[in-house]
């Protein structure tokens, strides 16, 4: 879903707004242009699948029992339907990228046409059913229809796939659209983990701010543990890892039975219960973990915000997710606070990304502290991804098994 989000007010907080900032209409969609549908047989960008310029080179077929398996991620959006001929849920397994793209032209399909949505016939495939290969042995290449199977939707349906983001789309068959993506580890222009610009903080005066409007040495509500538990404090905003008030990005949006709702991209860290929860409950320590939002789905627990900061009663509590949406929105921003964490629209979250660990990221992190105890300032840092970031993840690149990164992390240089 697309729009503006419906947030509920932050249990035992004042949900007073900050009188700053712009007002109504800032952040509006773009002026709308007039799409051409693909003709029948066309495919866009008028290059071949496997080049530089498309989808690029086939790299090999992936199996449950490959090592590679684990580059693939179930899609579980309910916005799409997915045919599933085998039964074995072998269409919903994709890359992370084919999973982001996909979910893109879900919310397309359904703005344009009310009442209809994206079909998957085909996904990955394990049975040889396609040409040697073929980008479908990869989690790579979807092939779409509507729900409806109204083929006369079908040359827009392409064009749609194209404005989402797949990095080569055919009209194929009159039955159906072929798109592809990329491989995650060639992928140039990739994204960390932010928050959209619309996404409220909590100030130490009590009163709410977006985040497009935060500044460095403003307090925001936080948590004082480790694993995102503990005592909710204010910390100090350092500065950003990354701002950019103009790019629009896909975030996965997470509702809780609570009313929270948090909006993230896919690569940010969240903190999540183990297992079994009940709502409303404080967490013990040590029975969080951090998972990328892209992996966090309905029955899992997040913490959101209950009671007042400070004198020792105000801790997060589990609230159990109860939907995941995917949407676009407009700027994309990551603060930094002094505890590494900090409570976004009623959520718990860590202000990392890219890496699969909490605690590892806020060790890497903590030199760029220490420059800002002794300087005051990170250093000179203008919108886009900050220095430090972009040298940690060059380093996590040599350093890290590859596995630790998410597929779709920040890239030097990325924007």
């Amino acid at each position: 879903e697309s729009g503006v989000l419906h947030r509920e007010p932050f249990a035992g907080l004042h949900a007073r707004t900050c009188g700053c900032g712009p007002g109504r209409g800032y952040g509006k969609r773009r002026p709308s242009r007039k799409l051409v549908p693909l003709s029948y047989k066309q495919f866009s960008p008028n290059v071949a699948e496997k080049t530089l310029g498309a989808s690029g080179r086939y790299e090999g077929k992936i199996t449950r029992n490959s090592e590679r398996f684990k580059e693939l991620t179930p899609n579980y959006n309910p916005d799409i339907i997915f045919k599933d001929e085998e039964n074995t849920g072998a269409d919903r397994m994709m890359t992370q990228r084919c999973k982001d793209k996909l979910n893109s032209l879900a919310i397309s399909v359904m703005n344009l046409w009310p009442g209809v949505r994206l079909r998957v016939t085909e996904g990955w495939d394990e049975d040889g059913h396609h040409s040697e290969e073929s980008l479908h042995y990869e989690g790579r290449a979807v092939d779409i229809t509507t729900s409806d199977r109204d083929r006369n939707k079908y040359a827009m349906l392409a064009r749609l796939a194209v404005e989402a983001g797949f990095d080569w789309v055919y009209y194929e068959s009159k039955a159906h659209i072929h798109c592809s993506v990329k491989s995650d580890h060639s992928v140039a222009a990739k994204s960390g983990g932010c928050f959209p610009g619309d996404a409220s903080v909590t100030l130490e005066s009590g009163c709410l701010k977006s985040i497009r409007d935060l500044r460095p040495g403003e307090r925001v509500l936080a948590s004082s543990g480790s694993d995102g538990s503990g005592e909710l404090v204010f910390s100090e905003v350092l500065t950003f890892l990354d701002r950019d008030p103009v790019t629009w990005k896909l975030f996965y949006t997470l509702q809780t039975e609570s009313g929270a709702q948090l909006s993230l991209t896919t690569a940010h860290l969240l903190f999540v219960s183990q297992g079994n929860c009940s709502e409303g409950a404080v967490p013990a320590r040590g029975t969080l973990r951090t998972v990328y939002a892209s992996d966090a789905g309905p029955g899992q627990c997040l913490l959101v915000s209950g009671g007042k900061p400070g004198h020792g009663h105000g801790e997060g509590r589990l609230s159990r997710i109860t939907q995941v949406r995917v949407r676009e929105s407009r700027g994309v921003f990551a603060p930094l606070t002094q505890h590494g964490t900090l409570v976004v629209d009623g959520v718990v979250a860590s202000c990392y990304a890219v890496v699969d660990q909490h605690s590892l990221a806020h060790w890497a992190f903590s030199p760029l502290r220490l420059i800002h105890s002794w300087t005051g300032t990170t250093g000179h840092h203008s919108d886009g991804i900050h220095w430090y970031s972009q040298l940690l993840h060059w380093l996590g690149r040599v350093v890290l098994d590859s596995g630790r990164l998410h597929p779709l992390g920040v890239a030097q240089n990325s924007r």
